[in-house]
């Protein structure tokens, strides 16, 4: 259901735009995509920011195991 209403409600937009004219209905629409796409942009870096704080931390003794476990060619 949301899907069909956004759909409507971009196709009245896209007719309003048209009839404002080129000038007007472009800067619009350049407006409503840029501002979009900049949310987005936002909202991926917030959640990268979200994952990466929720990583563990790796175990520094299980490390320096692993470490020495390859010097030594095991």
């Amino acid at each position: 259901m949301q899907l069909m209403l956004s759909i409507v409600l971009s196709a009245i937009l896209g007719y309003l735009l048209l009839l404002t004219g080129p000038m007007a209905g472009g800067l619009l629409a350049f407006g409503i995509i840029s501002g979009t796409l900049f949310r987005g942009v936002y909202l991926l870096n917030d959640l990268h920011k979200r994952l990466l704080k929720d990583e563990p931390k790796p175990d520094k003794a299980k490390q320096a195991r692993e470490d020495y476990l390859k010097q030594r060619g095991f």
